[in-house]
C-alpha cells in the first residue's frame, strides 16, 4: 500500500483481523494493536510522519495512546520505530524489542537502506516515488528510541495477546516475527511482506534486496517459520493475509523474482 497522507482515514484502513488483533495499514508501512479485556499494545509504529495516524487509530478504537502497555519493535528501520521515541518519552511507555535488536532500536548501531543505495536506482518511477515518501514521512529526521529495553520470554507472555518471538536474522541482525498463538495470528514485520511500492505483485514477498542486511540469511531464515501454526499473516508493508501460514510461505520460495531481478524474492545469487 502507498497512499498520499491526506486519503488515509481509520474507517478505510484500521481492520480487526482476528479477536483483538487489529491491523491498520499506513500509508507505507503497517503497525498493530493488540487487546485482550482491559489493556492494550502496539506491535511497531509506522514512519515518524505517522504518528497522528498511529494516534488517531489507538482512538478510533475507543483507547487512550497514554494506556498503551507497551510498544514491541519488530526491527530498528524508521519505518517501524517512527513514533516509539515518542510514546517512551511522552506516555513512559515501554519500548521492547530482541536483545539482538536493542543496539539498533536504540540508534546506537545502524543497519538501514543507505542514500547511495537509494540514489543510484532513483531513475526507476517506483524507486523515486518511494524516496519523496520516505522522507516527507521523516525518515531522515528519526529519533532512536534511546530508552528501549531487551524483552525477555516471560515479559512477552505477560502482555495482551502472549506474543512469541521468533528471531529471524538477516532482514535486521534482531529482527523477528511476532506469533499471537491464541488468535492464529502473527505479525511478520518485514521478514517478508504481501506489497511494497517498489514491486509489481501482490502476495508473499521478499523485500528488495537493498532492503536487507544479509539478503540470503533473510531468505533463509523465512524456514524458521515453518511448523508454526497461524492463519492471520499481518506484514509490515501489504496488506494482511488470510491463509495458512504454510501456504503463504510456500508462494513465497515458488514465486518468481518479479522483473527478472534475482536479488529481489530469495536469496543472494551474486
Amino acid at each position: 500500500m502507498h497512499l498520499r497522507a491526506s486519503e488515509w482515514h481509520p474507517s478505510s484502513n484500521v481492520s480487526e483481523q482476528a479477536p483483538g488483533v487489529v491491523f491498520v495499514e499506513g500509508p507505507a508501512s503497517n503497525w498493530i494493536v493488540v487487546r485482550d479485556e482491559t489493556r492494550f499494545m502496539l506491535i511497531d509504529s509506522g514512519y515518524p510522519a505517522d504518528r497522528a495516524f498511529v494516534l488517531e487509530s489507538i482512538r478510533h478504537l475507543g483507547l487512550q495512546p497514554a494506556d498503551a502497555q507497551t510498544v514491541l519493535i519488530t526491527h530498528g528501520h524508521v519505518d517501524h520505530t517512527g513514533s516509539a521515541a515518542y510514546f517512551s518519552t511522552t506516555y513512559a511507555t515501554p519500548v521492547l524489542c530482541a536483545p539482538e535488536e536493542l543496539a539498533h532500536v536504540q540508534g546506537r548501531e545502524k543497519h538501514q537502506v543507505t542514500f547511495g543505495q537509494v540514489i543510484v536506482r532513483a531513475w526507476r518511477p517506483r524507486v523515486f516515488r518511494w524516496m519523496i515518501h520516505v522522507i516527507k514521512a521523516g525518515a531522515l529526521k528519526a529519533k532512536p528510541a534511546t530508552r528501549a529495553q531487551a524483552w525477555d520470554t516471560e515479559r512477552l507472555r505477560s502482555l495482551p495477546g502472549s506474543p512469541e518471538a521468533i528471531l529471524l536474522p538477516g532482514h535486521t541482525p534482531g529482527n523477528v516475527s511476532l506469533l499471537l498463538p491464541e488468535a492464529g495470528a502473527i505479525a511478520v514485520g518485514d521478514s517478508f511482506v504481501s506489497g511494497h511500492p517498489l514491486s509489481r505483485k501482490t502476495g508473499p514477498q521478499m523485500l528488495h534486496r537493498m532492503y536487507h542486511t544479509d539478503p540470503a540469511a533473510a531468505f533463509a531464515a523465512t524456514h524458521r517459520l515453518d511448523g508454526i501454526n497461524a492463519s492471520v499473516i499481518l506484514p509490515g508493508h501489504g496488506p494482511a493475509m488470510r491463509m495458512p501460514l504454510a501456504e503463504a510461505l510456500a508462494a513465497l520460495r515458488g514465486s518468481p523474482p518479479p522483473d527478472g531481478n534475482p536479488g529481489v524474492l530469495g536469496p543472494s545469487r551474486n
